[in-house]
């Protein structure tokens, strides 16, 4: 597997230049392998991300360097898959702990009968949140990181978690 390599070199101040770009390549799915090292599969997939933080390299006055590169052995290419993928890991886990929490807040709801339209266009905002979410860390995870389908179901979970809180609200309005 081939991959790209984002090397650069900002100054330390001012460090709006060095978070800008540091926040780009985080939302590209970029993992660091080093101090203003930044590694993504080889894929038109991150093309975009990529070109956008090279751009904030060079507004932040220094030359962004882009490699393609293939490890020379299987060895770094699994050193490098699994560098990749256990940060697409770390992103389904963290989606899953909000899934829970989203689940708990949806049982708290219930609990206390609050059925209320204001409440429920909350609950849709958050749900959309956590699809959103979804939808970038899947566009990432090129590699398959092992928590994909269980976040997956997850989700769906809160979708129909979503829609049963719905109809409670729904019948709570048309009885009153």
């Amino acid at each position: 597997m081939r991959w790209r390599l984002l090397l650069f070199r900002l100054p330390a101040e001012p460090s709006r230049h060095r978070v800008a770009v540091w926040r780009e390549l985080r939302r590209t799915g970029a993992v660091t392998v080093g101090p203003s090292v930044w590694l993504v599969p080889a894929t038109s997939a991150f093309e975009e991300g990529i070109a956008r933080a090279s751009e904030l390299v060079v507004r932040g006055g220094a030359e962004p360097l882009l490699l393609e590169v293939e490890p020379s052995d299987e060895a770094g290419g699994t050193r490098l898959g699994a560098l990749y993928t256990a940060a697409r890991e770390d992103e389904w886990q963290e989606l899953l702990t909000e899934c829970g929490r989203y689940l708990a807040e949806l049982d708290r709801e219930i609990a206390k009968e609050k059925f209320t339209p204001a409440e429920l266009d909350e609950e849709e905002q958050s749900m959309e949140r956590l699809r959103r979410w979804y939808r970038e860390i899947r566009l990432r995870d090129v590699l398959g990181a092992p928590s994909t389908s269980a976040a997956e179901n997850r989700l769906k979970e809160c979708e129909a978690h979503l829609e049963h809180y719905t109809q409670l609200v729904f019948r709570h309005a048309h009885d009153a």
